[in-house]
């Protein structure tokens, strides 16, 4: 299996709105918001997704709680293939 590359990170945090002011003030990261109201930082290529505690977006973590962190790669096969090669 062949990873192309890292996506990005998703953040379930307490309070979204302090969370993207502590990171733009403190690390000069850009605060995005997504079509559908969803926030993430960004920096340079990269971002971090941001989740509210107890909020019910797809696809999450097993058991998202504040402070809590996830990754996304892609892969360069279908996503079925990398499903059966963990298999």
């Amino acid at each position: 299996m062949m990873i192309d590359r890292f996506d990005h990170i998703v953040l379930t945090v307490q309070d979204i709105e302090t969370t993207c002011a502590f990171y733009h003030r403190v690390l000069g990261m850009e605060i995005l918001t997504f079509e559908d109201g969803r926030r993430a930082l960004g920096f340079g290529a990269s971002r971090i997704n941001l989740h509210a505690e107890g909020r019910k977006l797809q696809p999450k973590a097993h058991w998202p709680t504040p402070g809590s962190a996830d990754f996304c790669l892609v892969a360069r096969i279908p996503l079925a293939q990398v499903i059966e090669h963990l298999g």
